[in-house]
């Protein structure tokens, strides 16, 4: 999924037992009806640089949908900030669209309401079977052993974007392949009111996006295999101790990036003031601010050492985008119809290449323009380096708890306080007692 601010992710898991079947849930792939069978509101989720050009570019697909089915489909693009929020409310009063977007990381947070249709096999033939789509897109689609509660749409990884004048300036020929390399290029490049890393410290799933990755790197994954916290083990301090030292030991983050978490990191990169952002499909981003292709280059993100790969070498969460079903729907047939269009061969290249994601579905990918090399890199990522976050069901929870702890942290960084291990374990101490309470 895209960076999103999930302030009020906190609340799903305490409704969970509440909404549980709210919409009529089964295991069986049922629910909704077709009282409404002409019409159809679909909530997306901001994709590109703004609201409007969102419209411009769902409006002639939905048209085209339209055109088809003979069914109107009524488009809200809804913003990462209030996205949650927005499905979280229609999960408890059952007043949902037909069909939404959803960030992937909360796939088993609403799987676990009971609110969305499932996509069991006979769902997935309509699409032409569950083989069409990549497996990690798929596994991060709902909790393991279980139907998934939505389907992949776009799908994204992090990479490490710079800006080649701020590099060439700073004497760096190439971009740092492993952490140490890229502090000694930092240090190099932070002087004179210029940063080497920008960060959105204040972004609660940014930050944990980025932590969980470390996390990977050092031999934690925030849960047990029984989807228990383990927040305080010495791989989770460690984790988040690192990324905070970006800021508040190696001195490579502005301090006023701890309070970051509307994208303004990417505003500074666009404007010279930061030469390396951590991120997932920029480009459309770079170029509404007026940059150009050859301003910037992309890379994988770093690894402790040698080249990313699984285990210790993960360099990035499976991010991405999947569409679902609300299962009170008043038109299901249309919703999956709806779905069958939007992850067909053709839309996937086209809404792909239009906000410079990934098709999770495998014969798209063979269009050349997912050869580019800034896809290539994020679809090589995905393929070899990249483990979905945990699929437990307050992971939302997770989110919000440990992203406010390094958010916290941040804080503390830039307001000159020290930031040690034992800070960092008090904060993640408090933010597991918070998740099992």
């Amino acid at each position: 999924m895209r960076t999103v601010r999930a302030a009020a992710a906190i609340a799903l898991a305490s409704a969970l037992t509440a909404v549980a079947g709210c919409g009529g849930g089964s295991s069986s792939g049922g629910g909704g009806s077709n009282e409404s069978p002409k019409t159809l509101t679909y909530w997306a989720s901001n994709q590109g640089p703004s609201i409007e050009a969102d419209k411009k570019i769902l409006t002639p697909e939905l048209k085209k949908f339209e055109k088809e089915t003979g069914i109107k489909v009524k488009l809200e693009v809804v913003p990462w900030a209030d996205l949650l929020n927005r499905i979280l409310a229609a999960t408890t009063s059952g007043q949902g669209p037909d069909v939404l977007n959803i960030g992937n990381t909360w796939s088993a947070s609403l799987q676990a309401t009971g609110a969305l249709l499932p996509w069991d096999q006979k769902n997935f033939d309509a699409l032409g079977g569950r083989d069409r789509f990549v497996d990690s897109a798929v596994a991060s689609a709902g909790a393991e052993g279980q139907d998934p509660s939505a389907v992949p749409l776009y799908s994204l990884a992090y990479a490490l974007y710079y800006n080649k004048k701020m590099f060439a300036d700073a004497g760096i020929s190439q971009p740092p392949a492993t952490w140490d390399q890229l502090i000694a290029d930092g240090k190099k490049i932070s002087k004179d009111g210029k940063w080497a890393l920008g960060a959105e410290g204040a972004n609660l799933s940014n930050n944990i996006h980025q932590v969980f990755a470390l996390g990977k790197q050092h031999g934690a994954d925030f849960f047990d295999k029984a989807g228990k916290p383990t927040f305080t083990s010495d791989g989770a301090v460690a984790a988040v101790k690192q990324y905070v030292d970006f800021m508040a030991k190696d001195k490579i983050i502005a301090p006023g990036n701890a309070e970051y978490a509307q994208n303004q990191s990417l505003q500074d990169f666009a404007k010279g003031k930061t030469a390396m952002v951590l991120w997932q499909a920029a480009a459309s981003t770079f170029a509404s601010q007026g940059m150009k292709p050859e301003d910037w280059g992309v890379a994988p993100v770093p690894v402790p050492s040698g080249t990313p790969g699984t285990g210790q070498n993960v360099n990035s969460m499976v991010a991405g985008i999947n569409i679902a079903v609300f299962n009170n729907t008043k038109n299901v047939d249309g919703a999956k119809k709806f779905v069958k269009f939007m992850t067909s061969d053709a839309e996937q290249k086209l809404l792909n290449k239009t906000y410079g994601s990934v098709p999770p579905v495998k014969a798209a990918q063979q269009d050349p323009a997912f050869s580019a090399s800034d896809v290539k890199v994020l679809r090589d990522t995905l393929a070899t380096s990249a483990a979905p976050l945990p699929q437990v069901a307050n992971e939302s929870q997770f989110e919000t708890t440990v992203g406010t702890a390094v958010k916290g942290l941040f804080a503390d960084a830039a307001a000159g306080k020290p930031v040690t291990t034992e800070s960092v374990k008090a904060a993640l101490t408090k933010a597991q007692q918070q998740m099992t309470q």
